[in-house]
């Protein structure tokens, strides 16, 4: 049943366990005066540090960037520019915070011989005397031998360090949206904060100009060189042609390469005409040397097809419909008949005569077109060597005058060119303005003294109280009624307030009747009454006070709880701890006194063992003559019968034990008595050593009544709050003995 009790009283501790935010509240009011000291001594010392940092001041200049610049003349091409690329503004700002502007800065400023800007080199400081006598004095390091350096490497070497000094003091911002830049510089100094914020600026714009002027010596320089070149290649050009012209005496070869190309195209269509007509009255010329009858000569399509033959055939074809006609109505005898075949007849002679004429003009005809053909074959071969001869002549004199253009079109566009880069030669345009120039500012820009100074108290109140929580989340020891419960699963029964006293010496005795200590004397009378109501229905207590390790105040507990108990009814207290007997010490009863041992053992009475303390009006049972074997002293029925048969006499045994961690003594005298106080000293013993305790009796199945808290210490901040209840808060108590 106590087991089951534990565990229900853990599981409702921890289900309800939430951030308690009055618990941290507690924890920084407990921390306060420590909290507040260590905010004060770091902030006292951040102060000191802040006060001796030496103040800096910051100079601005806004300069202008015209992304989109004035094309006074078109000559791009000249400068390579394109101040339209999305990149631009990027590219000046990385210009702006080059070492290369830097140096011009230094250099225009002298600043490597300024001072106020390079303090001179201080004297070897300890540390670097320290380093090199530990060198000297141990040759096996490495050595670097020192070197002379002449004037020119003293000068570089201080302006290579002056434009490291510069550029760690130079800032530049591009203000978003605009074409807008902040040169801003801050230095130790106001006044040279200002001029090197205005240095940088106006170097930045020389170096564009100046960059200009470079480029157009160089393109002026370029465009020279190559104007001569140009020059000479145009004059051999036009000397090549003028030569072509008198060589071959054309004055106008185009038109005389046109009339021969009419001439060859004239010539070209005659002899296809030519060659037509030939064909044709070859085949009839061909079939006159062949012996073929005239009809069959009649019925060639060549013949058919001539104009005069075809005329009379016609005739003819009129002259047979006729006859045609005229049969179907007269005889063969008759005038009109017989006209009609004469006139078919005559036809037919026309016919032939014209045939035999148009054999006899093919002949002459052939003959004539196969001579004209010949001809104009022989005049078309002699126009088209011509025409040749002059498109060679055309085609030299066309890639003369082409390299005679294009030697004059790139003249004029260089000469051009160089016009143009002469007259921009002495035109400066910038492509930046200073648009709000740099004045001195005699407010320290940093350090921020009282925001450094505010910023470490807040940091330093933080920092101690993550501290307190820290220290009070790791502290595995028991402080108030909330550990008790929360870490042991455990009820509270009461506390025993921290007593000044000489350190190495136990409390005084008899502090309980001492009216000094009346809260001491009431915390003690509390531990009685929660005893008291736990046990309502015994007539008879045997109380066990126990603790996990020695010097956790179990004997002090013990003794003034029977004091308490002793003001109420018929107490005993008793010494049960047979290794380290310590309750006789305290009432100086000698050591040859007899006592529990001695009862157990029964080598004497109990009236020669029992000790009357007047004052107190209890009585006392030291241990008594130490034996060997202690636990089985104590594990012997004897101990059981010696308490059964004190509670008889007493209303109340109260039974001081050796601690749990050390022996098992007290879980063998625990099965002789009611009720089992546990005393815990405060913000001392650990959690884990007082559980591995208290879980020894719950192993055995034992009840544990409750914890006591032993010296607390009462002057922390909050512990009234914390302990409420337990002990006398206000003073309401009687100094006397009750």
């Amino acid at each position: 049943m106590a087991v089951n009790s534990r565990e229900e009283l853990n599981a409702g501790v921890f289900e309800n366990e939430t951030i308690d935010i009055a618990h941290y509240l507690g924890i920084i009011k407990r921390y306060a005066f420590r909290i507040v000291s260590l905010a004060l001594a770091f902030t006292i010392l951040v102060a000191l540090l802040v006060m001796r940092m030496t103040p800096m001041f910051t100079s601005t200049t806004t300069i202008l960037v015209e992304a989109d610049k004035a094309n006074v003349v078109s000559i791009e091409e000249v400068y390579g520019l394109d101040t339209k690329r999305k990149d631009y503004m990027q590219t000046q700002f990385e210009i702006l915070q080059s070492r290369q502007i830097a140096e011009r800065t230094v250099e225009s400023l002298s600043l490597y011989n300024n001072e106020e800007f390079m303090p001179k080199d201080e004297e070897p400081s300890f540390v670097d005397d320290l380093k090199a006598n530990l060198i000297e004095a141990l040759p096996f390091l490495p050595q670097e031998e020192p070197k002379e350096l002449t004037e020119e490497q003293i000068l570089a070497a201080k302006k290579r360090k002056a434009t490291s000094m510069l550029m760690s003091a130079l800032t530049v911002e591009m203000v978003d949206n605009t074409q807008l830049m902040r040169i801003t510089v801050t230095t130790e100094s106001p006044t040279l904060s200002a001029e090197l914020a205005n240095a940088v600026a106006d170097v930045y714009i020389e170096n564009y100009l100046q960059a200009k002027l470079d480029m157009t010596a160089k393109a002026t320089s370029f465009l020279t060189e190559s104007l001569e070149g140009l020059k000479q290649k145009l004059d051999v050009a036009e000397r090549n042609l003028a030569k072509f012209y008198e060589e071959n005496q054309v004055v106008n070869i185009d038109g005389v390469v046109g009339l021969a190309s009419e001439e060859l195209e004239q010539l070209s269509k005659q002899l296809l005409d030519a060659q037509t007509s030939l064909k044709l009255n070859a085949v009839i010329y061909k079939q006159t040397r062949n012996d073929v009858s005239l009809d069959d000569i009649a019925r060639l399509p060549e013949v058919l097809n001539h104009p005069t033959i075809r005329d009379v055939r016609r005739d003819e074809a009129k002259a047979m419909t006729r006859v045609s006609e005229l049969s179907n109505v007269y005889g063969p005898k008759h005038p009109r008949m017989i006209a009609a075949n004469a006139e078919l007849s005559s036809i037919r002679e026309t016919l032939n005569g014209q045939i035999r004429d148009l054999i006899t003009s093919i002949t002459t005809q052939y003959e004539v077109s196969e001579d004209r053909v010949t001809q104009l074959e022989k005049e078309v071969s002699r126009a088209k060597a011509e025409f040749r001869g002059l498109s060679e002549l055309d085609n030299q004199r066309k890639g003369l005058q082409r390299e005679v253009d294009i030697n004059q079109q790139l003249y004029n566009s260089f000469f051009t060119r160089l016009k143009e880069t002469d007259e921009l030669g002495g035109f400066e345009s910038a492509n930046a303005r200073v648009l709000d120039s740099a004045l001195p500012k005699y407010v320290p820009s940093k350090p921020n003294k009282k925001l450094l100074i505010g910023a470490a108290f807040v940091f330093s109140i933080g920092f101690g109280v993550f501290l307190a929580i820290a220290m009070e989340t790791l502290n595995s020891g028991i402080r108030s009624v909330e550990d008790v419960e929360r870490k042991l699963g455990q009820r509270m029964l009461g506390l025993i307030p921290w007593l000044p006293h000489k350190k190495k010496t136990d409390l005084p005795v008899r502090s309980f009747f001492d009216g000094k200590k009346h809260q001491f004397a009431e915390s003690v009378r509390t531990l009685r009454t929660s005893l008291s109501l736990l046990n309502l229905d015994k007539e008879q207590q045997a109380i066990m006070v126990t603790s996990s390790v020695p010097k956790e105040g179990k004997t002090t507990v013990s003794i003034n709880l029977a004091f308490a108990l002793g003001q109420l009814d018929k107490t005993i207290l008793i010494d049960a701890d047979l290794r380290r007997p310590s309750v006789g010490k305290q009432f100086n009863i000698p050591n040859y006194q007899p006592g529990v041992a001695n009862l157990i053992l029964k080598s004497h009475t109990f009236d020669e063992c029992l000790v009357r303390d007047e004052e107190s009006k209890i009585d006392i049972l030291s241990a008594g003559t130490i034996p060997s074997n202690p636990q089985e002293l104590l594990s012997d029925k004897g101990f059981n019968e010696l308490i059964e048969q004190l509670k008889t006499q007493y209303k109340y045994v109260v039974i001081d034990t050796a601690p749990t961690q050390a022996v098992s003594d007290s879980m063998v005298i625990a099965n002789s008595c009611d009720s089992v106080i546990y005393v815990v000293r405060a913000d001392s013993t650990s959690e884990k050593l007082i559980n591995n305790g208290l879980s020894r009796f719950l192993q055995v199945g034992h009840r544990l009544d409750g914890v006591v808290l032993n010296q607390v210490d009462l002057r922390k901040s909050g512990a009234a709050q914390r302990y409420a209840g337990f002990y006398d808060q206000y003073g309401y108590t009687s100094h006397k003995n009750s």
